[in-house]
């Protein structure tokens, strides 16, 4: 198989199952970073990650990485840590806050260039993209976000400047995703970090057939109210 060259004219991508075994998942390059390319990636189980410099690169690996919201895992120390949790959580309150501290938690670098950073304000002001706050005070310590695509949420990033503040994000977004109807939450690749928090890898014809079954589905409306205050509910991991 080869790698495809995507045209700027177009916004049709090769099917998944083109993409590379080595490295795994590549699919494509070129295009662009539009909002329409970028939910139509999405939704065919494609995402953009690319390093500064090289041209935008497609991907789409298997297996995949996904948390089910009702299986997070909650540590024992997580969990003595959240019965005097200092934290406050919010939803959509600082987006651009919260991706700019997604590109400048990373001492290697970061793909979340400008460019990328434009191209989720972009999706965020569509009502697409969303973001998780976790605060301390009034400062923003933590924090993730994505792209919701049904009952599934496409989870992009995350940070952390104080103790289990990404970890705090994540468990309060899982119990309130699953409140409201969500399903899956998708990782694309898994490492040490999501797989502490309770992601496994599936299958890629799995993730699409999933994808496929909750991409249209709808979540209870009241999911994404910028309004919305969060802490952490203990019955949510006790039981666990």
């Amino acid at each position: 198989m080869r790698l495809i060259q995507l045209s700027r004219e177009s916004l049709n991508f090769p099917p998944p199952e083109m993409a590379l075994r080595e490295p795994n998942g590549l699919l494509a390059m070129g295009g662009d970073l539009s909002p329409a390319r970028l939910l139509n990636a999405y939704y065919r189980g494609i995402f953009p990650w690319f390093s500064p410099g090289d041209p935008i690169l497609w991907w789409s690996p298997d297996p995949r990485a996904v948390l089910i919201p009702d299986a997070f895992h909650c540590s024992r120390s997580m969990k003595r840590f959240h019965r005097r949790s200092p934290y406050r959580v919010t939803m959509n309150r600082a987006f651009a806050e919260v991706v700019e501290g997604c590109a400048s938690d990373r001492n290697e670098g970061t793909w979340i260039t400008p460019e990328v950073k434009r191209a989720w304000w972009r999706l965020y002001d569509l009502g697409h993209a969303h973001s998780i706050e976790v605060w301390c005070d009034q400062e923003l310590v933590g924090g993730m976000y994505g792209l919701a695509l049904g009952q599934l949420f496409c989870g992009e990033s995350m940070f952390s400047r104080s103790e289990n503040a990404s970890k705090t994000a994540l468990l309060v977004f899982c119990q309130h995703f699953a409140q409201h109807g969500g399903q899956l939450i998708d990782c694309q690749v898994l490492n040490p970090h999501t797989a502490s928090l309770g992601a496994t890898e599936i299958a890629r014809t799995d993730y699409l057939l999933a994808l496929s079954r909750l991409g249209n589905a709808s979540v209870n409306e009241a999911c994404w109210c910028t309004d919305t205050l969060f802490v952490p509910d203990p019955m949510f991991y006790t039981q666990r």
